[in-house]
Order: structure tokens, then C-alpha cells, then sequence
């Protein structure tokens, strides 16, 4: 059995939030006040608020209330999207295009850590979701994924690799189980 040593060593890297501490103060307290506590339940003031934040958003976006959004600043969004009451931990981008859909307890996730190391490192990676794409109800995508144009992540799924496009993929961990035809 190998001896581990304990120590707080915790490596970051060069991860940078990207933005003050007076920001991310003033985020945290929006977030809890009109996103999480769904005292606006309007899509338009919601949008409002995370393009304030530095988020680029396309035209006819709906953001529903319940959403968790780490860092506003590092989150754009296609025109016509739509985002239930997900949860995104984007320490790195999560770049959603046009036509997608987020639906509710959906989770993007772009974090993890080296459990190889002793200082379990911080591993971030980008999350990329293409036009046309659908992540169903209660699903999980891991960081460095890239969902292709019109892939579909099937319900309570878990997206470790990258999905192909126009193809729909279902369990854990996600698998082709047919091709999407859209009429």
C-alpha cells in the first residue's frame, strides 16, 4: 500500500477568475438574490443582469429562475437558447451556440482535480455546446466536452467525451444509441 502524505498543497496553477473581488461579491449577492431565490421569474431582467456581469447573450434568450452560474464573465450564449434551472460551474468557458436547450438539473461542469497528485491540481477545460444542441433533465457534462451541432445527451446521462454530431447519446457514461433525424 503506498504512504500518502497529508498537507494542505492544493494547486491551482495559473487559474484566474478573471475578474475583482468586488465583482464576484457583487455577483454572489445578484445570483442569490434574483437567480436562485426565483423572485424574477422574467427572462428579459435575467439576461439584463448576467450581460451587466459581462456574459454575451444572443437575441431571444430564456434564462428560468433556479439557475447556478459560477462566473458570468466567462459564459456566452447563441441566439434562441433556452436554460431551465441548471447548474454551470464554469471556472473555464462554457460557450452554448444558437437553438440549444438546457433543461432542468442539468449540470456543466467544467472543473475536476488530479487525484494522481498529492496536491490534487486543478484541471479546467472548456465546455462547448453547438447549434442546435439538447441536454435533457438531470444530465452531467464534464469539462473539456464539446457537444456537436444537434447532438442530443439523454436524460440522467453523463457526458465524459465529446458527443457527435446529430446523434443521440444516452447512460453513464454516455453512448451513440441511434442518430437524431430531424424533420
Amino acid at each position: 500500500m503506498q504512504e500518502t502524505q497529508l498537507h494542505k498543497n492544493f494547486n491551482k496553477g495559473d487559474f484566474k477568475i478573471g475578474a475583482s473581488n468586488f465583482k464576484q461579491i457583487l455577483w454572489y449577492a445578484c445570483s442569490l438574490l434574483f437567480f436562485k431565490s426565483h423572485l424574477i421569474p422574467f427572462s428579459r431582467i435575467l439576461v439584463f443582469i448576467l450581460r451587466l456581469f459581462g456574459s454575451k447573450i444572443g437575441k431571444e434568450v430564456r434564462i428560468k429562475p433556479g439557475i447556478h452560474i459560477k462566473y458570468p464573465w466567462k459564459l456566452t450564449i447563441g441566439d434562441y437558447s433556452w436554460l431551465a434551472d441548471c447548474y454551470i460551474e464554469n471556472l473555464d468557458w462554457v460557450r452554448i451556440g444558437e437553438n440549444c436547450c438546457i433543461s432542468q438539473k442539468a449540470m456543466l461542469i467544467t472543473g475536476n482535480h488530479n487525484y494522481r497528485k498529492n496536491s490534487f491540481d486543478l484541471m479546467i477545460a472548456p465546455i462547448i455546446l453547438e447549434d442546435g444542441v439538447w441536454i435533457a433533465a438531470g444530465c452531467m457534462v464534464a469539462p473539456g466536452v464539446t457537444l456537436h451541432s444537434h447532438a442530443v445527451l439523454g436524460m440522467g446521462s453523463v457526458a465524459t467525451k465529446s458527443l457527435d454530431a446529430n446523434s443521440i447519446y444516452q447512460g453513464n457514461p454516455a453512448v451513440k444509441v441511434k442518430d437524431r433525424v430531424i424533420d
